[in-house]
């Protein structure tokens, strides 16, 4: 695709971002009201499904308004980790009784692969009643490999030996092989309706890290951390957490119609332990929009992610990139960190759709594109790289509407791959 394109195609994306931050001022939507008309009782789930596998002719058992827990096997296969299998979970529950509460969901993980990976993750994302307060954090333990493609986001660069490995333009697949630990708590207090000012500390740990193929440090991982001061064995990087957000959305799991605003900011300071100092600014935005009155589940979904260093200096592996918004699950169609720098920006447009009248089985087709600076001269804003899919998504819960996602998609540089998670990817 070519750059004008490309730039067409941000035009179109920043008009509904600005048409959906104007709509969505002034919705007031509780969950309750969304349960009250989109009623789940001709809903077929996963469960109903085993329900008549194992207790043919009985009659089903109606949907509980309070949800519980949805566990599932996880299995994936990624070249660079391996066969992965592991268990997840995601629940879902309304706190308390007053009609403007927003769904309060928890999800963990913890997974092993044939190379020896182990993956364990705990979530939560909280509202008290009347939304006076959210809890949103997480816990991660991690033996990892990480798959890296250098520094940027592609294409033709010039300059010393170093430099060229570090924006790797013809994207180089290395694995870099560390232990990685995690914890992060921020708590929102809700200021008027809709509107939650927040605060909170993220501690992230880095230990024996070495990329195991490439011994004599040639790789973007090591010209960049040297570069920059970083020991390449490890690092920490802790910091403070300042955010301010709006929310509409009708559902926390998956949006029929609403948005989602947070902008924050990041202060690692080495005085709490971390390697540098550094202030991060990030923006997510998320606008949706039923089409339909009678079939709520067609939505035009659309996100935007950012994140911008505004001074100082960020690892290596902490630069913001594909798939490094909180949840993992930007950029479909390539790797976790397939393009990176220190500023970055990510849009994407979804539609999504109901298959069967039933709702067990629904799709989506999608389109997105990033872009990122880059060591030898490039802007933000100055290359794009796109991706695209379609996926099928199978109704696991139908009182907390989660579903099992099955993504395929494509991009740049012969990148595909199948995607897998819980839930919809925004």
């Amino acid at each position: 695709m070519k750059i004008k394109q490309f730039y067409k195609v941000n035009a179109i994306i920043l008009i509904l971002s600005v048409s959906g931050i104007i709509s969505g001022y002034g919705q007031k939507t509780s969950t309750s009201d969304s349960l009250k008309k989109d009623s789940v009782k001709n809903a077929y789930d996963i469960g109903d499904l085993i329900h008549q596998i194992f207790r043919p002719g009985k009659p089903l058992k109606p949907a509980q308004k309070k949800s519980g827990i949805t566990p599932m096997p996880s299995v994936a296969y990624n070249p660079s980790i391996g066969a992965q299998i592991g268990l997840k979970a995601v629940a879902g529950r309304v706190l308390g009784h007053e009609p403007n509460t927003l769904m309060s969901i928890a999800a963990t993980s913890a997974s092993i692969t044939t190379k020896g990976i182990i993956y364990f993750y705990l979530s939560h994302n909280v509202y008290t009643p009347g939304n006076r307060w959210n809890f949103q954090g997480s816990l991660v333990a991690a033996k990892t490999v990480t798959p890296d493609f250098g520094f940027g986001i592609g294409g033709n660069v010039s300059g010393t030996p170093e430099e060229v490995i570090l924006a790797n333009p013809d994207r180089k697949g290395y694995v870099i092989h560390g232990e990685y630990y995690n914890f992060r708590e921020k708590v929102y207090k809700q200021v008027m309706d809709h509107l939650f000012v927040g605060a909170g500390i993220s501690i992230d740990i880095r230990r024996k890290l070495e990329d195991k193929n490439n011994p004599d440090g040639l790789t973007p991982y090591h010209i960049y951390s040297e570069q920059n001061g970083f020991n390449t064995d490890h690092y920490l990087s802790n910091g403070f957490l300042f955010n301010l957000q709006y929310t509409t959305r009708d559902h926390q799991n998956r949006a029929y119609k609403g948005m989602y605003a947070d902008a924050g900011l990041r202060v690692n300071q080495s005085w709490i332990g971390s390697t540098k100092n550094a202030v991060q600014l990030t923006t997510d935005f998320r606008k949706y929009w039923s089409l339909s009155s009678k079939n709520p589940e067609h939505v035009i979904a659309f996100w935007n992610w950012g994140s911008y260093l505004v001074s100082g200096t960020l690892p290596y592996l902490e630069l913001p990139g594909t798939g490094k918004d909180p949840n993992f699950r930007s950029g479909r169609g390539y790797t976790v960190g397939y393009f990176k720098g220190t500023n970055y920006f990510y849009s994407e447009l979804e539609y999504r759709f109901p298959i069967t009248a039933n709702k067990f089985l629904s799709g989506v087709t999608f389109f997105n594109i990033q872009t990122a600076n880059d060591n030898s001269g490039t802007k933000l804003f100055q290359k794009w790289q796109p991706a695209a899919g379609a996926g099928l998504r199978i109704l696991f819960n139908k009182a907390t509407r989660t579903n099992l996602a099955v993504d395929y998609a494509f991009g740049n540089y012969g990148a595909k791959g199948l995607f897998l998670g819980l839930n919809e990817a925004f």
